[in-house]
């Protein structure tokens, strides 16, 4: 996983939970990292699943309420990092279907080792969007908070559903609609 994703969660940790329960859930791990991460670093997703859990504990916010809380916040942050990529697009729909095509291509000229997950959409209507998320990592809930960060930010009033197409979820179907 790129350092960014780990800089921005302890950002993101750091601000809504202070610094001293930032510190504790490095501490109380033994990472292999030992919790110093770089943006432009690559460290294993098993990190960041460690980090989730040690967070939930403190705090007792479920590990889904917490992925997808730092999906609406990484959003922000990406628009805040790389306006140029967000507003290349002008609204939800096509922003979300140049995932792949457009936004993915770019990540991966900044960082040639990123491991991405796949997004398929199909365009159901000019106000219905079906997006498939494929990954082995299964972290739907932090994808399903991007979407929401993304729906925010464009402000034109999508809800999102999503199904599991898997046990792990790992493949997952989000209809974003209005």
């Amino acid at each position: 996983m790129k350092g960014i994703i780990f800089t921005e969660f302890m950002e993101m940790v750091e601000s809504n939970f202070g610094y001293s329960v930032a510190n504790k859930i490095i501490v109380e791990e033994k990472l292999a990292s030992k919790g110093v991460y770089t943006s432009i670093g690559t460290y294993k997703s098993s990190e960041m699943h460690i980090l989730v859990h040690e967070l939930s504990k403190l705090s007792k916010i479920p590990i889904p309420k917490l992925l997808y809380a730092y999906g609406e916040y990484l959003f922000s942050s990406f628009c805040r990092l790389y306006p140029s990529l967000i507003s290349s697009e002008v609204t939800t729909i096509s922003f979300l279907e140049s995932i792949d095509n457009h936004i993915h291509v770019e990540v991966l000229k900044l960082y040639p080792d990123a491991e991405l997950p796949k997004f398929k959409t199909n365009l159901v209507s000019e106000n219905k969007l079906e997006m498939n998320y494929i990954s082995e990592r299964a972290l739907y809930h932090f994808a399903h908070g991007l979407l929401a960060g993304c729906i925010s930010h464009f402000k034109e009033g999508f809800d999102i559903e999503y199904t599991k197409n898997d046990e792990k979820g790992a493949d997952v179907t989000f209809i974003i609609s209005k």
